[in-house]
């Protein structure tokens, strides 16, 4: 897998990367002392071998990595808060997502395994590396997860503008929060199996919110963060 960009480089774990590819045109010190200390095999090229490898804005710098590697429901442990993201389907809403709620504490997303956006390099770039930081969880089923997080004394909540005032709860405890579809909003499977839908209040003539911007929103109120 490649990823590209300086800060994707500094926010990742070197042990996942294989090799880093620089241009000549790019004299910067930091990312040669930066590979230096952490011994990651390194090579000097052309803007123009790097523009024939990534088609995206590169910075020129290329990097290429281990693919990633998911985790399990299991690696979930004594965490106070959990995010699913229900058939998230676009890459960079993923990437900001994941971002922010590395940014608000939160250590594991779940994501399910068919119809769904997966970690990519896109994904990695939107999300400035972060993903270094969060377990992102592949699961069959996600109303069998739910089912399975609520065992364990977590309350879920779900979300559509249907809901009650996210501002009217008190969110204290082991929590999940369900971000849906960007087009369908969450399954009536899913729906189903919450124990909470609340909604974000808005005073416009819009009814919903961008995936990321609502998942941001929540994460920090429901995380006491604002």
């Amino acid at each position: 897998m490649l990823a590209y960009g300086k800060n994707v480089l500094l926010m990742m774990n070197p042990k996942e990367i294989k090799k880093v590819y620089i241009s000549n045109a790019k004299n910067d010190p930091d990312i040669k002392n930066y590979l230096k200390e952490n011994k990651i095999h390194y090579v000097i090229t052309s803007n123009d071998v790097l523009n024939k490898m990534c088609s995206k804005n590169h910075q020129g710098v290329v990097i290429e990595r281990e693919e990633y590697s998911y985790y399990s429901l299991n690696d979930i442990k004594d965490e106070e808060f959990v995010l699913i993201l229900d058939h998230l389907e676009d890459p960079h809403n993923f990437g900001a997502i994941i971002r922010t709620a590395e940014a608000a504490g939160v250590k594991s997303i779940i994501i399910p395994k068919d119809r769904s956006v997966s970690v990519n390099d896109t994904v990695i770039k939107t999300s400035v590396g972060t993903t270094a930081n969060v377990k992102i969880i592949k699961v069959t089923n996600i109303a069998d997860s739910i089912k399975k997080l609520q065992d364990k004394g977590y309350f879920v909540y779900g979300t559509d503008m249907n809901g009650k005032d996210c501002r009217e709860i008190n969110f204290d405890g082991k929590k999940v929060l369900i971000i849906g579809n960007e087009g369908k909003g969450m399954s009536n499977i899913v729906t189903s199996k919450c124990d909470e839908i609340i909604k974000i209040p808005m005073k416009g003539e819009v009814n919903s919110l961008n995936a990321s911007v609502a998942a941001g929103i929540l994460l920090f109120k429901m995380g006491g963060l604002i």
